[in-house]
């Protein structure tokens, strides 16, 4: 299997783990296919989730991890994901959740398995495009809680994706992110007066 899955901090998956035996968080959660599973569930493929405040027409800002997540498995399919986030106190259990980006998820990451080239699988949000991807970086060794994407690293957006950008298409990192930069809209900038 080309997918490098880095190991999630023991904390993260404790708290998942956890959270999944807790019928509370399970209930408070919302999600009707978690409520409604029968079976044993399991959290599985751990991937990081970086967020990417800033692209510039240089290139890319560092961008900053902001928790792990776990596709939450019953029977054959996930049916739902958690979210880990870091707190002071270490890694703790964050949420439950479903939607499309679940189902988007796993397809994406079936793709990437039928990729040559060995990769370890991250995700990559943009909310400034309220984009997600999946990062696939090139370098398997690296830590997976730091870096940027690399120019030759892949991107794939998740469905739903912006419009204009098709989901589940893989895109270089220096194909992509210039597209990207005209697409982002530009924080406001403050007016200032000048003293009457």
């Amino acid at each position: 299997m080309p997918l490098h899955v880095p190991p999630a901090p023991a904390p993260a998956l404790r708290s998942v783990l956890a959270a999944l035996s807790s019928p509370t968080a399970v209930r408070e959660a919302r999600t009707p296919s978690l409520l409604g599973t029968t079976g044993p569930t399991t959290p599985e493929l751990p991937l990081p989730v970086h967020v990417l405040d800033r692209i510039t027409a240089e290139g890319v800002t560092a961008t900053r991890l902001t928790g792990w997540r776990f596709l939450i498995r019953s029977g054959d399919r996930a049916v739902a994901a958690a979210e880990t986030m870091l707190t002071p106190d270490g890694w703790a259990f964050s949420h439950f959740f479903e939607g499309p980006y679940v189902a988007s998820t796993e397809r994406a990451l079936r793709q990437a398995e039928t990729v040559a080239q060995p990769y370890q699988p991250r995700l990559l949000s943009l909310p400034g495009l309220y984009m997600l991807t999946l990062w696939l970086h090139g370098d398997c060794t690296a830590d997976a809680a730091a870096g940027h994407p690399a120019a030759t690293d892949l991107l794939v957006p998740l469905a739903p994706a912006p419009p204009g950008i098709a989901a589940h298409r893989p895109h270089r990192v220096a194909e992509l992110l210039p597209v990207l930069t005209h697409r982002v809209t530009p924080a406001p900038t403050r007016l200032l007066r000048s003293p009457a």
